[in-house]
């Protein structure tokens, strides 16, 4: 189990994935005002207690830029697409924050500054030390690289302390839970077992990341209310990724 530097005490500063399939609650596409509503709720708690949180979240549930390209777009293209999707979600995201009084900041790789902050690695910094929530829209910037890799490269931009990955699962099994009951589940995997089983936890460029800066991963359940700050607490939940 990767633990907080001072045992009982959370995280200073972390990193929170979130998909934008996360954002859907029980519908096919878009936004769920009321899911956005609790992951906000939890993350107002989790500021409370002093940590630093920095989020990134992906498009999904708008617009894939892989599925967009398997059926003949052009694949920058899609993932440009996609990248806009992020934005969307993170602007939703952000209203959700400061309805719950969470100051946030959303900053973006692809430059838009009618709504919201080009990523600055610095400006970003500030803004955690100031307490303010910070959601990192648009990937990278770059297209050919998921959000998975985006969440990695900028929690080791602003120095977290350990990257959290939201999912649907409780987390990481050796197969697929929901379509296969002999599935079991890790409590602690190593970077290079995740790689050489190629377990769908994030995509193999930001394990590698994530591997060579050696930056734990925590994976657990949205779905469960008071996870995220179980995971910040340093509770035994989920699966951690380390070395």
């Amino acid at each position: 189990m990767i633990e907080p530097l001072v045992p009982g005490r959370p995280f200073r500063r972390v990193l929170l994935k979130l998909s934008g399939e996360a954002l859907m609650g029980g519908q096919q596409y878009g936004i769920d005002r009321h899911v956005a509503g609790q992951i906000a709720r939890e993350v107002g708690q989790i500021q409370q207690l002093g940590v630093q949180m920095a989020i990134v979240i992906g498009g999904g549930n708008i617009f894939r830029g892989v599925a967009a390209s398997a059926k003949g777009m052009d694949r920058a293209q899609a993932d440009y697409m996609g990248m806009l999707g992020t934005v969307i979600n993170a602007l939703a995201l952000q209203d959700a924050l400061e309805q719950e009084g969470v100051v946030t900041r959303v900053l973006t790789a692809i430059e838009m500054r009618s709504v919201a902050e080009p990523f600055i690695r610095r400006r970003a910094l500030r803004h955690l030390e100031k307490g303010r929530v910070v959601v990192f829209a648009a990937g990278t910037g770059n297209p050919y690289f998921t959000t998975d890799t985006a969440a990695a490269l900028r929690a080791m931009e602003m120095k977290a302390e350990v990257i959290l990955k939201a999912t649907k699962v409780d987390g990481i099994y050796s197969a697929d839970p929901l379509t296969d009951p002999a599935a079991t589940k890790f409590e602690r995997i190593t970077y290079l077992e995740v790689l050489e089983r190629q377990l769908k936890v994030m995509d193999a460029t930001a394990i590698s990341l994530c591997m060579d800066n050696r930056l734990p991963i925590i994976v657990f359940s949205l779905r469960t209310h008071g996870n995220m700050k179980r995971a910040i607490m340093g509770e035994p939940i989920g699966t951690t990724v380390a070395m």
